[in-house]
């Protein structure tokens, strides 16, 4: 799994980082930094949820093997 983010649509609500804090901030200039980008297993549930509320669809996740 990796979590991406397009910087065009993204508005840092940060609505995924109150979902999934140790994958999500927000910078000092309020840009959403993805920590984790390949979270491990046991966060994964989590992290779709964040991905599923984000309010602008900015978040995605491409699935791999795993």
């Amino acid at each position: 799994m990796e979590v991406r983010v397009d910087r065009n649509l993204c508005e840092a609500n940060a609505v995924c980082c109150g979902l999934a804090p140790d994958v999500f901030e927000l910078d000092d200039d309020d840009q959403l930094v993805i920590k984790v980008p390949h979270p491990p297993a046991e966060r994964r549930d989590r992290v779709r949820l964040a991905v599923s509320r984000c309010p602008r669809n900015a978040l995605s996740i491409l699935d791999d093997d795993d």
